[in-house]
């Protein structure tokens, strides 16, 4: 093993050596076989993938059904990358790094590659690298050539031979990638780019990313850089992540987008999610729990310095809702119920991250979107959003964005304003007078430090707007779940099936108490009319 001693002699040497083309420190380091070096950097990355825009796409070669099919997904969550093969499990990083096999689940191998001094050495793929279940390691023996399909990196070089109990990102499958939070759970996943999201007729491309670059340093070894080249039918890109973890995990994120053709939909920094259903809105006996979802709403902080949360639908059929936005502050997916009663099983849902997207630079004009798609199990993601610019995405296009990924517990600047908490809703009018069974009843509570020392007499405005329909029985009162807890009561009468858009928050005078709560009113999914009893 090499000792602290023997890195600080030899940092300086291998500088030296590394100018002359000889091998540097940490590929001497790794047990896993390295081709020869070649230079590397970000700007040169950068320009392989704009001049590969320019040429047609040529789809990566994937591994062939027949030689993966015993890996199903079974065989997949049993295989174990050999510990001793862990890139970065020795020397200078604090982070090792292990890798994910093809399978039948991931069908493309993509390239690895080790960065050090401006120098990169490809990894030399090999199946030996894993244990299979049942010592079969020739499960992969028909694969020719790169046998990785994606990674992950873990706590610290120690937890390598815990064989990722303790990992806190992982890379897999086309540009997804996500990471633990502050409650050490995984959950929604981020993506490099969304290209036509369910974008009308238009099918949805998945972009890969096709070569990843490690590079590490002695110097910040709370930090792990990867940068990773994107490929994909529209769109080329170069990626920078630089990942540290924190009491969650943060990426500071560089991109450079090249477009072979016109894209409909352009999603920048998107995040996909779960939402099955929530106590505010359930199917009778859908499901013994009370609530099942990844992440519960959407946050957003507008460039005007307003903070809005709006509530998850599951739908009936797909929507696209769109937060028009100049420059935004951030925006991100949320769990924001975090009592394990509110979800009884064991998948740890009251654990999932928030991922909040830290906008850095000028972003100008465009809109957050959020698309909901339908969904009756929790195993599919049927929620997206996306920052998309205004102006059309145009073959030619050359974009950079930078931006900074925050995987935590709750936002990372949240207001100073009351904050929007729980949603209800339920039939309008009163219990044993529901006249109007078209209407809707919407409880919404607030709570924060500005409302926890009025008195339970105080005059509190509701300011409530809807798209269409009429509102009515407004009032707010002083709610009996806390210090700081303020709810409000309305009515929704709305006729027809159209989608009725609504908007509320919290006065005092001329004083604006909270951030705004916005919500999407599907009446085509309220309940039928009671009948008569007998």
């Amino acid at each position: 093993m090499v000792t602290r001693r023997d890195l600080l002699t030899y940092t300086s040497f291998s500088m030296a050596l590394a100018a002359l083309g000889f091998t540097p420190l940490v590929f001497a380091e790794q047990r896993l076989k390295l081709a020869d070096s070649v230079p590397f950097t970000f700007a040169g990355l950068i320009k392989q993938a704009k001049d590969s825009a320019k040429n047609p796409y040529v789809a990566p070669e994937k591994v062939p059904d027949s030689a993966v099919s015993s890996i199903n997904y079974d065989v997949y969550s049993k295989v174990l990358y050999k510990p001793e093969y862990a890139l970065f499990n020795e020397g200078v990083s604090r982070f090792p790094v292990t890798f994910f096999p093809v399978s039948s689940l991931h069908h493309l191998p993509v390239k690895m590659s080790v960065v050090e001094n401006k120098r990169a050495r490809e990894i030399i793929q090999n199946a030996d690298y894993f244990t299979f279940p049942d010592n079969n390691q020739g499960v992969l023996s028909a694969v020719k050539g790169n046998v990785f399909s994606g990674f992950r990196v873990l706590e610290h070089q120690q937890s390598s031979e815990n064989h990722g109990v303790k990992d806190w990102v992982s890379f897999l499958g086309a540009s997804y990638f996500r990471a633990v939070g502050e409650l050490e759970q995984f959950g929604l996943s981020a993506r490099g780019i969304a290209v036509n999201t369910v974008f009308g007729d238009t099918k949805e491309e998945f972009p890969d990313f096709t070569h990843f670059w490690f590079e590490t340093s002695e110097k910040d070894r709370d930090h792990l850089v990867v940068y990773a080249l994107l490929d994909g039918p529209s769109v080329c890109g170069a990626y920078r992540f630089d990942m540290q973890r924190t009491k969650g995990v943060v990426m500071d994120v560089e991109c450079s987008l090249f477009l072979r053709r016109d894209v409909g939909r352009l999603g920048i920094a998107p995040q996909t999610s779960m939402f099955w259903f929530s106590e505010m809105a359930k199917g009778s006996a859908s499901d013994w729990r009370p609530e099942v979802h990844d992440s519960d709403g959407l946050a957003v902080w507008t460039g005007s310095d307003e903070h809005i949360w709006r509530p998850l639908n599951n739908p009936l059929q797909i929507r696209v809702s769109a937060f028009s936005d100049n420059n935004p502050r951030g925006f991100g997916l949320s769990q924001k119920q975090r009592k394990p009663d509110s979800y009884l099983g064991s998948a740890g849902y009251e654990r999932r991250p928030d991922l909040w997207v830290e906008p850095k630079g000028d972003w100008g004009k465009g809109a957050v979107q959020l698309v909901e798609i339908p969904t009756d199990d929790e195993i599919f993601d049927n929620i997206a959003a996306m920052w998309v610019p205004e102006q059309p995405a145009k073959a030619g296009s050359e974009y950079q964005f930078s931006y900074r990924l925050h995987w935590l517990a709750d936002e990372p600047y949240p207001s100073k304003l009351a904050r929007c908490g729980i949603t209800r809703m339920g039939r309008g009018g009163n219990p044993g007078a529901y006249k109007d069974h078209d209407a809707r009843k919407f409880m919404v509570e607030f709570q924060g430090d500005v409302l926890e020392h009025l008195p339970a007499d105080t005059h509190l405005d509701a300011v409530v707007t809807a798209s269409r329909g009429t509102l009515k029985d407004i009032r707010v009162e002083k709610s009996p779940a806390g210090k700081g807890h303020w709810r409000t009561f309305f009515d929704l009468h709305a006729e027809g099936k159209e989608p009725v858009e609504l908007r509320l928050y919290l006065k005092f005078g001329d004083k604006t108490l909270s951030e705004t709560w916005m919500y999407q009113y599907l009446p085509f999914t309220s309940s039928p009319k009671p009948m008569q009893g007998v």
